[in-house]
């Protein structure tokens, strides 16, 4: 995977973490270089360039992101609000974990609002546009049968998270919207972790289908029992009982 981060500074900070150095980005006005932080930082997770467990200092943090110690600051506090790091003070941050307690409540969370997601969507009266959803999955199960293509886990995660951001569209209201783009985010720093290793590849499409096929017929019991048959499979699959 290409690298897009700023190249990180051979020194940013001084002895006590305070400073920039010379070679911190400070091109753009600090609430941009706040965003850009973030993004960096979630970029990090998401990749798994920071790994979950792992410890940074912030002077660490600043190396690794090449921004403006302040810049790194603001994003570490957004990170930790939407509980994606921990903040240690004093110390540094350390990244969040994938243990079987943090696993479950974030799968369960995604649930919660896929169901949520999907009832508001069967509410309406407008069709789903899933035809396209399904052809998708059709060919990734479809490839997944065949000796394994050089990218196919990479296709499977995201169609794995096609279904669930379809789903989302149906979350009523900015604050729904957010804690999925959180959780989303925190299961991301999960998946790097557990990846989606080919065996999974087929049942978890052929649990998608069903939901998908619950969908068509606006069936919301079959999607209801569709949607938590995948969660328990999954939690399953990665060794973890489900409540």
């Amino acid at each position: 995977m290409k690298d897009n981060r700023p190249a990180a500074p051979a020194d940013t900070t001084d002895a006590d973490g305070n400073g920039t150095g010379s070679g911190v980005r400070t091109d753009h006005p600090q609430g941009d270089q706040s965003d850009q932080a973030h993004r960096a930082l979630v970029d990090g997770l998401r990749g798994g360039t920071l790994r979950s467990g792992m410890f940074l200092s912030m002077p660490m943090l600043v190396t690794e992101l090449g921004f403006p110690l302040a810049a790194v600051r603001e994003a570490v506090k957004r990170a930790e609000a939407a509980g994606l790091v921990r903040i240690l003070p004093k110390r540094g941050v350390m990244v969040m974990t994938a243990d079987p307690d943090t696993t479950r409540d974030c799968m369960d969370l995604r649930a919660m609002l896929d169901l949520h997601g999907a009832r508001r969507l069967l509410a309406g009266a407008d069709a789903l546009p899933l035809a396209a959803l399904r052809a998708t999955h059709e060919a990734l199960l479809h490839d997944a049968s065949a000796p394994a293509a050089p990218d196919l886990q990479r296709r499977a995660i995201t169609t794995d998270l096609s279904l669930h951001d379809a789903l989302a569209t149906g979350l009523d209201g900015p604050v729904l919207r957010r804690l999925y783009a959180e959780n989303r985010d925190r299961i991301a720093v999960i998946q790097t972790q557990r990846p989606f290793l080919a065996d999974r590849i087929i049942p978890a499409m052929t649990e998608h289908l069903a939901i998908i096929a619950a969908l068509e017929a606006r069936d919301l019991p079959a999607v209801e029992q569709t949607i938590r048959t995948h969660l328990t499979n999954t939690l399953r699959w990665w060794g973890i009982d489900s409540r």
